[in-house]
């Protein structure tokens, strides 16, 4: 495959990585067989960690929207607890 790397390759070609993970998609990265690391663009990275909506929209989606929810306290004093 063409997307997965050596480390020692990966030191000595890394502009190359870079240039694939661009162009290619996601480069995996070994490190003693096994895989280490993944090189991808910053473009997928942003789409990635990339909120899907904002957070007025994640409550107006909720199924609790529009509930009349009760937020008063309980006045009473609170419990006793040991330390």
């Amino acid at each position: 495959m063409g997307n997965i790397w050596q480390l020692q390759e990966a030191k000595n070609k890394f502009s190359s990585l870079v240039d694939k993970a661009h162009h290619e998609g996601p480069q995996f990265v070994t490190k003693h067989g096994k895989e280490s690391v993944v090189i991808i663009a910053i473009e997928d990275y942003q789409k990635l960690s990339k909120p899907k909506s904002d957070l007025l929209s994640f409550f107006k989606s909720s199924p609790l929207f529009g509930v009349n929810l009760s937020s008063t306290r309980d006045k009473n004093f609170s419990r006793d607890v040991e330390l």
